[in-house]
């Protein structure tokens, strides 16, 4: 049975000191496996002088999907702009929303242009992060009987949402599956699915560019792929931007969502939906507000929307977050995506390494990691649950507690991700649907009693931009902590 730490957690022994070692000697180490990690210097500066708050309060983060962090100097650069200028709401003409209207629209042409994304192509629609863009998508899709949503089993909740819309509105909904144990997509069976296309129908299939629970990389060439079969494809980038470059001028989904403080910390409350303007004037709101409007009235029981971008941002957008967009995308060009990827994808295949080798004294593996065990075709974030010496998991909270102890940032639980919880898990269709049949609301605990000795959740360990050789040695220090010892 899983260790269950809503019981008993004050009685159970903290882990003890990992076992000592030297992280100079493994680093010497790891630069000889990665001498391309040599090339990323300029990262450990910067976590020295933009960062140093971290190694100031002695914290180990190791949850960059979860949220990426912000440097000093953003923080700075909005706050001095905000000092020294007056702005209003853009919704006008006066001098200060003017002035506000200037620096939303150099915003948007900033994130155009980080993306590569030709302004002839493609909008910018602000939202409050990547699930207000997908619901966007999915409230105004002209989804109706016939037409088609589908999407693959590893995506996050945010997506699998708008099957409700597409339910509601007669669509078929179709989930392709990934496989375990590396959670890849079935080419064969994503093939098949999407050759089921309704001619002169409306097909929206969406999928994530970087899995947030196994840290797969799906490939970008089935954008292409689908649209030529007649799909309309929804690219959930979430999890991909913060450590990948999108190029929007080699690839061209129809709808791109994505949170601007995964990538870079600051403001959080802040995303947005990058379309394509042909694929825009398909969708059908299905309300109007404040903003998304030329006229509205009430006598005449009318209104018309605006043009572009405007019709899809509700109300007053988060004008004064806004300018902390453009200081960030400058900051992440000033410091180079591609030495961001090269940091967190050499960091990342030694973990990898260093995990897969830890065994217990019976031999069995310490750990067993959800998705691909090298770092090919996947980015910096890890899923995996460790395992006693008798091969029973232990507890994924409970591991979260023990890391809380020594002040390593980590995330527990199936990362808002059921798909690729469920196949990794092993937790079956039949399982699932005895589990719901008869309720009208679970909780998490009848939940785990229903499924009885299976683990609800893992543990996830995520790289990013100051991510550094000594983060993930800690870590592994942390990990070898399980070797050998009994759970009751």
């Amino acid at each position: 049975m899983p260790i269950n730490p809503s019981l008993n957690t004050d009685a159970i022994e903290p882990l003890a000191p990992a076992h000592p070692g030297s992280v100079t000697d493994a680093e010497a180490v790891f630069l000889r496996a990665y001498p391309e990690y040599a090339s990323t210097g300029l990262l450990d500066e910067l976590r020295t002088s933009e960062y140093a708050r971290l190694d100031r309060q002695g914290h180990t983060y190791l949850d960059y999907t979860g949220g990426g962090l912000y440097a000093a100097s953003q923080i700075s650069a909005h706050l001095n702009l905000l000092l020294e200028n007056v702005y209003g709401n853009p919704h006008s003409s006066n001098p200060t929303s003017l002035a506000m209207t200037h620096l939303v629209e150099q915003t948007r042409a900033s994130i155009l242009e980080y993306f590569n994304a030709s302004p002839d192509e493609y909008l910018v629609i602000f939202t409050l992060n990547a699930s207000g863009a997908l619901k966007l998508v999915g409230e105004s899709y002209p989804f109706g009987p016939g037409d088609r949503y589908l999407l693959t089993f590893d995506n996050h909740n945010s997506v699998n949402g708008i099957r409700e819309f597409a339910r509601a509105r007669g669509a078929s909904v179709t989930y392709a599956p990934v496989l375990p144990p590396d959670l890849y997509i079935d080419a064969d069976k994503l093939s098949a699915c999407l050759n089921q296309a309704q001619v002169h129908h409306n097909n929206l299939f969406a999928y994530p560019a970087q899995s947030n629970f196994s840290g797969v990389q799906h490939s970008l060439e089935w954008i292409e792929r689908a649209q030529s079969k007649g799909w309309d494809v929804l690219l959930d980038a979430a999890a991909f931007v913060p450590t990948n470059q999108l190029d929007l001028s080699r690839w061209h989904p129809d709808f791109v969502c994505m949170s601007f403080y995964k990538l870079f910390g600051y403001p959080t409350g802040v995303g947005c939906l990058l379309a394509r303007k042909q694929a825009l004037a398909k969708l059908r709101r299905p309300w109007f507000a404040g903003g998304t409007i030329t006229v509205a009235s009430v006598q005449g029981d009318r209104f018309y929307f605006q043009e572009g971008s405007e019709a899809f941002e509700d109300g007053t957008i988060n004008y004064l977050a806004l300018p902390a967009v453009d200081i960030g995308l400058r900051f992440i060009q000033n410091v180079g995506i591609e030495r961001i990827h090269t940091r967190v994808k050499c960091l990342t295949g030694w973990l990898l390494d260093e995990l897969t080798s830890l065994r217990h004294g019976t031999g069995a593996p310490v750990v067993h990691i959800y998705g691909p065990i090298q770092a090919v075709a996947r980015g910096g974030t890890v899923t995996l649950n460790f395992y006693d010496p008798q091969g029973r998991f232990i507890d994924h909270r409970l591991v979260e507690q023990f890391a809380n102890q020594r002040k390593i940032s980590l995330r527990t639980g199936c990362f808002c991700n059921p798909g690729g919880g469920e196949l990794a898990l092993g937790i079956s269709a039949e399982e699932l649907t005895s589990c719901f049949i008869h309720k009208n609301r679970l909780t998490l605990d009848e939940f785990r009693r229903c499924i009885d000795d299976k683990s609800t959740g893992a543990v996830r360990v995520s790289l990013g931009i100051v991510s550094t050789f000594a983060d993930v040695y800690r870590f592994i220090e942390f990990a070898r902590t399980f070797q050998d010892r009994q759970f009751e």
